[in-house]
């Protein structure tokens, strides 16, 4: 075997071949497993994305209708009657859940209000615990993609470079024309970790401020529902 073979057999790109398909494709092995897991991981964050940022808008605006109507003047009773018929989310659930255990207790015999109010503070505070993990859930996804992302594309990028030294040892050539083709191989790991990291941090960080935003209207409005039903309950007893 001639010397220009050895050559093209140990380093399989040139420098005039660098197109991302090829990068891809003349990769080691765990590379390319490093890269298509990457890139999966990838197309699972933007769908989460999009998933996350059309709930927490409806979850928004379902926030601002019911405290239009809860503020509006319509009675407790009917309010409460429209919404236990469908399956109410946010400030709708913990309305419903706190309302539930005030005309349970009502329909009991007993006429002593003793611990109506911790158990409607209780009921409230379980339904917002459960409304935030709703909100929450599959953001860890994010999180361990944007943490754990270059670290992985990392990886990829020393073993392609471990490979490429292997290569230009076999050739015996260490002119840029060379080394560059391997080099960029292995670096394509490094940009497609970046690639699937940079969004999942920017959106974790970003939908964990809205989680809070929401958590706080459902904590505001439960210390408000409550002290209204507190109110009634005093003048009951």
């Amino acid at each position: 075997m001639n010397p220009a073979e050895v050559v093209q057999s140990a380093l399989p790109l040139t420098s005039s071949d660098l197109s991302i398909f090829t990068l891809f494709w003349q990769a080691h092995f765990v590379v390319k497993a490093v890269m298509l897991g990457l890139l999966i991981s990838s197309i699972w964050v933007w769908a989460i994305v999009v998933d996350k940022t059309l709930l927490y808008a409806r979850s928004t605006k379902a926030m601002n209708n019911f405290e239009t109507s809860f503020w509006s003047g319509q009675s407790l009773e009917e309010l409460y009657r429209s919404l236990s018929t469908t399956e109410p989310q946010g400030l709708g659930a913990v309305f419903v859940a706190a309302m539930r255990e005030w005309k349970r207790s009502f329909e009991t015999q007993s006429r002593t209000f003793a611990g109506l109010q911790v158990r409607i503070e209780k009921v409230m505070n379980v339904t917002i615990a459960r409304e935030i993990e709703r909100l929450e859930r599959r953001l860890l996804v994010l999180a361990t993609v944007g943490s754990a992302g270059p670290f992985v594309g990392l990886f990829g990028t020393v073993w392609g470079i471990m490979t490429s030294f292997q290569s230009i040892a076999a050739s015996k050539n260490t002119s840029l024309a060379v080394v560059a083709p391997g080099i960029a191989e292995a670096l394509f790991a490094t940009a497609i970790g970046l690639v699937a990291a940079i969004p999942a941090t920017i959106f974790y960080n970003t939908f964990v401020s809205d989680v809070n935003k929401q958590a706080q209207r459902l904590d505001a409005f439960a210390d408000e529902f409550s002290a209204i039903l507190s109110r009634q309950i005093d003048e009951r007893g």
